[in-house]
């Protein structure tokens, strides 16, 4: 955006700065000069206005109000006081419509009589021409010095060329045609903006003036436009008819609709000192929402702390009232703050309607920064304390627990969390969720189970591999009573009869996340829990941890593996993980490397169904002592084989001693002492 140097020290009483010294000032406190050039008497600056600041300073006014932050000067207003004729009214002259809601901000205008049209001064002629425009006439040439003086583009109409004395600002009727001042036609259409008379497009609303009521050497009434036009329609429009004006650039990036009126204020007081104009009472302002200044609270210690740099609180003010903000509320007065704001350290400021760039407190400190001069900001190292992030237990365990199940051989599979209601009735489930909108038939519930779909993986991959081992850690989701209820489960399963295989992947998986006082029930569904049950009814166990059970150990039903056509056996475990991560520690009691051989000794007892796997622990942990290190049940059976209302419990008991190494005559001794306490039991049969 090209600026006259002359033009800005016209603002202004002192001499302002070279012009390279100026470029110099504007760029460190506002944005880049692009280039300096000499022209006749007077200085281009070519300024990189950002796309932000568009609103304001796309004009030398909003420049001048810069430099006079900057070097702390005063600027002033140019002339806009005008003598009014009250003899005539505006409604015989023109009369306004704007139709469409929202194209439209704000449309002003006003009627100027017996004006003579003609060459305008060398002043303006001589800025128009530094700017790049060229002099056409006297109000042409007041309309473009004001535009590029105050930013607000305005438009000369020749009133006794309009149609009906009428303006209407509507969209375009398909077919129409409007030909410009520079000659050119235009097809135009529905999405594009115009101006008409009762009968014809006469401009391009925002962009360009038509030719018909153009203004010549025989106007004599003139009806200036001073508009604001929404951006994005002159953007659409601009843009479909390829067509960028001076005027357009500045609508397309916003313009404060409080501009109008003091841009045809401007414009017609020239008009009237230079054309000799008579300016009829009143204007027409079309105004329909007002823009209203936002009010914003400073925190005067917030704005201390971002810019690390304490500035007294009246150069803050100082700076703020130099770019024409208006402070409401100063530190002193009484002001209504959230609870526990400090009333003495708040500026409530108000922001000019013309600072479209303005929204947060964050905006105002970068006003203060700049104009205080971030050169002035000592350069420090942040001073903070580093706090080490809380440890997330549950991300913790959920890494843990996948990181051994690898190491053993496992390998993790994503499954979605639906199932099919195919799948519901193979697996049998009451207490599914059903999506209102599933995405397919194959996603109609929400699983209440991980087994479904690790089964599933295992169907279509059995042909592949004759060893599958997988897990997934993942949400189920099922109904409880009224309630929706969602947990994590952590399921494993193996292709092919290793139950104890499986069962030693638990036994490490617990004890390396530091659960102990593990063991294993016998589980026993009742005959409607059997129908439903995925479990085999005589090969599955309730694990346990002290008396809570926290999941299930065991091989697949007939049922399931014939309608699956698994070609192996399945065995899996299902846990409740978020029970595990509960009951999970890293501390982890340290024994040091028996010095003394162990000795295994395998024991098989017989009885009834109803004895827990615990009551024979304890009795075998008791007979024993401190010389039973481990005992380890490996087989819970139920068959035809053993005897009517029976069960076969196995299990390894590991011998050792602590201060010396066991005989055999003492281990034989103490594992007879056990024999005999457990059949002491009448029921009780150990096996031999």
């Amino acid at each position: 955006m090209v600026f006259s140097y002359n033009w800005l020290q016209s603002f202004f009483k002192r001499k302002l700065p070279a012009p390279k010294k100026l470029a110099e000032l504007l760029t460190s406190h506002f944005a880049s000069v692009e280039e300096i050039k000499k022209k006749g008497n007077d200085f281009t600056l070519d300024i990189d206005i950002k796309p932000n600041r568009a609103g304001d300073c796309f004009s030398h006014l909003g420049i001048a109000r810069e430099i006079a932050a900057i070097l702390n000067l005063n600027f002033q207003l140019p002339e806009t006081k005008i003598k009014e004729d009250k003899k005539l009214k505006l409604k015989d002259f023109i009369r306004v419509e704007v139709v469409g809601r929202g194209t439209c901000q704000r449309y002003t205008a006003k009627v100027i009589t017996g004006v003579k049209i003609g060459n305008s001064p060398e002043g303006i002629k001589a800025r128009l021409k530094v700017c790049g425009l060229r002099p056409i006439n006297n109000i042409v040439d007041i309309a473009n010095y004001v535009m590029l003086e105050t930013g607000q583009p305005l438009h000369a109409f020749d009133g006794e060329k309009l149609e009906g004395k009428k303006i209407i600002v509507r969209f375009a009727k398909e077919g129409e045609k409007i030909t410009t001042l520079d000659g050119e036609k235009y097809n135009l259409d529905d999405d594009i903006l115009v101006i008409a008379d009762s009968q014809k497009p006469v401009a391009i609303a925002g962009i360009k003036g038509g030719k018909l009521p153009e203004i010549d050497n025989k106007t004599k009434v003139v009806i200036l436009e001073s508009a604001n036009f929404n951006s994005q329609v002159i953007r659409r429009a601009s843009r479909k008819l390829n067509l960028r004006t001076d005027a357009s650039l500045r609508f397309e990036h916003g313009l404060d609709p409080n501009l109008t009126e003091f841009g045809i204020s401007r414009a017609a007081y020239l008009i009237q000192k230079i054309a000799k104009g008579k300016v009829i009472k009143g204007s027409i302002d079309i105004y329909p929402k007002k823009t209203i200044a936002k009010r914003i609270n400073l925190d005067l210690s917030y704005l201390k702390s971002l810019l690390g740099v304490e500035i007294s609180r009246s150069r803050i003010m100082d700076i703020l009232k130099k770019l024409e903000f208006k402070i409401v509320h100063s530190p002193k007065e009484s002001l209504r703050l959230p609870t526990g704001q400090a009333k003495f350290n708040i500026l409530t400021v108000e922001v000019p309607t013309f600072r479209l760039d303005i929204f947060l407190q964050e905006d105002l400190i970068e006003e203060v920064g700049r104009i205080y001069g971030y050169e002035k900001i000592p350069v420090l190292f942040p001073v903070s304390a580093l706090i080490p992030p809380k440890k997330n237990y549950e991300i913790f365990w959920e890494e843990t627990t996948k990181n051994i199940l690898k190491e053993a051989g496992f390998s993790e599979v994503y499954n979605y969390s639906f199932i099919s209601e195919k799948d519901k009735n193979i697996f049998g489930n009451n207490n599914l969720i059903e999506l209102e909108n599933p995405l397919s038939v194959d996603f109609k519930y929400l699983r209440a189970s991980l087994i479904p779909n690790l089964l599933k993986n295992i169907q279509k991959n059995q042909k592949k591999a004759a060893k599958i081992k997988i897990f997934e850690l993942g949400k189920i989701f099922r109904k409880n009573k009224e309630k929706l209820e969602e947990k994590r489960m952590l399921t494993a399963t193996i292709l092919g009869e290793e139950f104890y295989q499986l069962k030693g992947v638990v036994d490490l998986l617990l004890n390396k996340i530091g659960i102990s006082d593990v063991w294993y029930d016998n589980y026993k569904p009742t005959p409607e829990e059997s129908k439903l049950s995925l479990w085999h009814s005589k090969k599955c166990a309730e694990i346990k941890i002290g008396q809570e059970e926290v999941g299930f150990l065991g091989e697949m039903s007939d049922k399931i593996s014939e309608t699956l056509k698994l070609s192996q056996k399945v065995v899996l475990f299902d846990l409740d993980f978020e029970k595990l991560a509960k009951l999970a520690s890293e501390e982890h009691e340290f024994r040091p490397i028996p010095k003394y051989p162990s000795a295994v000794r395998d024991l098989a007892i017989l009885v009834p169904p109803q004895v827990k796997v615990e009551e024979v622990l304890n009795v075998i942990e008791i007979t024993g002592g401190t010389l039973v290190r481990d005992i380890d049940l490996f087989d819970i059976y139920e068959g035809e084989e053993l005897p009517e209302g029976k069960k076969n419990l196995a299990f390894h008991l590991i011998y050792q001693a602590q201060d010396r190494t066991l005989s055999s005559k003492e281990i034989d001794q103490l594992h007879q002492k056990i024999i005999k306490t457990l059949e002491s039991e009448p029921e009780w049969q150990v096996r031999r």
